[in-house]
């Protein structure tokens, strides 16, 4: 039995194994002249579960669309799970987790849910290089982060292009009024191995060095949180950081790519492949483009 993966840009991933259908993220809207495969959300007409790492728009968004369109059941967050109530999603088509709880998706699949960091958004109003070191930003306190927050979104909707501003706009009645509303990690357990889903860059080392996976799907964009404090290092460095922990024996990345011009870039991986085979040069890094039916697991 064999496990494939389609990316569908950003975060967002499909994974179909064991007879199921299982989306990673629900995010595949987006503004005209981004990255990504041409399709929405509503285009989505196949799937069983869709597993949301955290509650903003590039991940959550859609999400309501494919539930419409599928008989699938979303896992989430509370915050996540509230969002999705609000856009008439009926709550016995939804479970809220918080970390440490453990879901059987079939007879053959189960799925474990991590508590997890979102990456250092208010630390940066645009992505940098991944071998560019980032230093400083430490003990920045809530309050704080959260006027930068509010920095980062007057400069997406005012200073961006026009595409990019009515995106921001039209992806509001799915967006998360309350942040991320906890970010978090997921574990599926699959006949032919297991994968690690994480969209975006940041965990608790704790966390993570108990988890060993077949495939860890790694953010590889952005600051990277390391029990809440920004990276004294690169976004290569985190990234390799975090396989060193894993130990899985292959690594695809995800929200690397240029999804939403004006904040994001199209991120060169060969810093990151680099740093991670210094880390453990046996490790398979797996780059898919869009909707390549990769198969990861055999």
């Amino acid at each position: 039995m064999t496990a494939r993966l389609d990316w569908y840009g950003c975060a967002t991933f499909s994974l179909r194994t064991a007879g199921l259908t299982i989306f990673l993220d629900a995010y595949i809207d987006r503004p005209d002249g981004a990255e990504g495969t041409g399709l929405t959300a509503s285009d989505i007409t196949e799937a069983d579960w869709i597993l949301i790492g955290h509650s903003h728009f590039d991940h959550l968004w859609g999400a309501e669309r494919i539930l419409a369109n599928t008989n699938a059941t979303l896992i989430g967050s509370y915050e996540s799970v509230r969002v999705m109530e609000r856009q008439g999603v009926p709550l016995e088509r939804m479970i809220c987790v918080a970390g440490g709880e453990k879901i059987d998706l079939s007879p053959e699949v189960a799925v474990s849910v991590y508590p997890s960091q979102h990456s250092c958004v208010w630390s940066h109003a645009e992505m940098q290089e991944p071998d560019v070191v980032c230093l400083g930003d430490l003990d920045v306190r809530w309050h704080e982060q959260q006027d930068r927050f509010v920095d980062l979104m007057n400069y997406l909707t005012k200073e961006t292009s026009d595409a990019t501003q009515a995106h921001i706009v039209d992806s509001q009645p799915g967006h998360s009024e309350r942040g991320d509303g906890g970010a978090l990690i997921y574990l599926l357990e699959t006949p032919s191995g297991s994968v690690l889903f994480q969209d975006t860059s940041g965990h608790w080392e704790g966390v993570m060095e108990t988890i060993q996976p077949d495939v860890a799907i790694l953010a590889a964009a952005g600051r990277g949180n390391i029990d809440g404090e920004p990276i004294q290092g690169s976004l290569a460095q985190f990234v390799a950081r975090q396989v060193e922990l894993l130990k899985p024996k292959t690594v695809v990345f995800g929200h690397h790519d240029n999804w939403m011009p004006g904040f994001s870039i199209p991120v060169n991986t060969e810093p990151i492949v680099r740093e991670i085979s210094q880390v453990d040069p046996t490790v398979e890094v797996l780059e898919p483009g869009y909707l390549a039916g990769t198969e990861i697991l055999q």
